[in-house]
């Protein structure tokens, strides 16, 4: 099965850390339900259903099992987890004890709640995606959604049948395949909407950049070098009187160089810039006269013979020249402004209006307990952008959890 097909669908194609939980619940979730966003329910059947596709795609089939009898380890006791990691638990090694049924229990206990936080966060966020594509006026239409589908298909299922077993496989229906991609294309319209216009920037803008980061813009001299380095100053002595007495500076630098990169290539160093030797041999290449050799320069490392071959003069690029590179740059920061600013207010709107059930409660609901440390720079689920597409932010609106893979990219 093609890599991006799987990292869209499945569920359980990342690791998300398992949020804190909290023991009171809220009298505004319906009882067939584990969460609310706004009116919406999030049903139990929902949860159980998403749950076990996450299972089948994280965990796979046990062994003997086929891939459509796995089952999700069910709280609170986790008899039947407990019961199939008994049976299938390989031989502990000599002198090793068998592992008891709390151990394989919570085992069970942490697989369950990490499968269980994926399932919320995917399900939550696709609440909050679709409830803030309404209230924006963003629609995306069944022959849009069957189009990127099909497109989508055709790459990764050259062969009907491979589509048909994936879907045995996978526990999916189409219908959830088509619910995916439905909120993959939503959040890339989202994404467009919050962006647009914000990519204009005037010539006075660059002008202002480039004249505050000219060095950015430049590139110093360089130059190429024939070096031999030995240990002793003696070694240096004997290198330059045959380099002097007319041996070939290759043959001179295989029989006495000790520096094992540029000897290999016949002493050869290429595009030196200031700075970049110790001090000593620094200050003596750009100092040297093009072809004359110089030597030996004493160092911490040895004692250098050496010829500059060429000199490559500094240069520096011209506003002109310049001007595209900074304007997509300049863009690229302010649709990236704007869409920080939206996903800390998408975030804020949609945490206030979900809740979620004892039991159920992620960092995403209104009733979940502060985070003791909060180091993430972008919202759990957020759909990363493809790198290396100018004029396009990194950080769009929340979105299921899919590998951080796209089909908008």
């Amino acid at each position: 099965m093609n890599k991006n097909l799987r990292l869209l669908l499945a569920v359980g194609a990342i690791a998300v850390p398992a949020a804190a939980l909290s023991a009171c619940g809220s009298d505004s979730v319906p009882g067939n339900a584990v969460a609310k966003v706004g009116d919406d329910a999030i049903t139990n059947s929902d949860f159980q259903h998403w749950m076990r596709v996450a299972a089948i795609s994280s965990q796979g089939a046990p062994p003997g099992q086929k891939k459509g009898a796995v089952s999700v380890p069910q709280p609170p006791d986790f008899a039947a987890c407990v019961a199939q990691k008994q049976k299938t638990a390989p031989k502990p090694a000599k002198g090793q004890p068998t592992p008891t049924a709390a151990q394989f229990k919570a085992q069970c206990k942490q697989e369950y709640e990490g499968l269980r936080d994926q399932v919320l966060q995917f399900l939550i966020s696709a609440h909050w995606i679709q409830n803030e594509a309404s209230d924006q006026n963003v629609k995306v239409s069944d022959a849009e959604v069957n189009k990127q589908f099909q497109q989508t298909k055709k790459q990764s299922f050259p062969k009907e049948k491979d589509y048909a077993k994936f879907l045995k496989d996978s526990g999916m229906t189409q219908d959830d395949i088509l619910f995916r991609v439905k909120l993959d294309t939503l959040s890339n319209k989202l994404r467009e909407k919050v962006t647009k216009g914000k990519d204009k920037v005037t010539d006075a803008e660059v002008a202002a950049y480039y004249n505050k980061n000219k060095q950015r813009f430049a590139q110093p001299e360089r130059r190429d070098l024939r070096i031999v380095l030995t240990k002793t100053k003696p070694k240096a002595l004997q290198a330059r009187q045959a380099i002097d007495s007319g041996t070939p500076f290759k043959t001179v630098a295989k029989k006495f160089s000790i520096d094992q990169a540029s000897k290999a290539q016949g002493g050869v160093l290429l595009a030196v810039a200031k700075g970049q030797q110790e001090k000593a041999l620094d200050s003596a290449i750009f100092k040297a006269p093009k072809g004359k050799l110089v030597g030996p320069i004493k160092t911490q490392f040895g004692f250098y013979i050496f010829k500059v071959q060429k000199i490559t003069p500094a240069t520096q690029q011209s506003l002109a020249q310049a001007k595209e590179t900074i304007k997509q740059l300049l863009a690229s920061q302010n649709q990236q402004k704007a869409l920080d600013s939206f996903v800390k207010d998408f975030r804020k709107k949609w945490k206030d209006k979900t809740n979620c059930r004892s039991g159920f409660v992620t960092q995403e609901c209104k009733n979940a307990p502060k985070p003791k440390n909060n180091t993430s720079t972008a919202p759990p689920g957020a759909v990363p952008q493809q790198p290396n597409q100018p004029n396009q932010p990194s950080a769009p609106p929340s979105a299921p959890p899919s590998g951080g893979t796209s089909t908008g990219g």
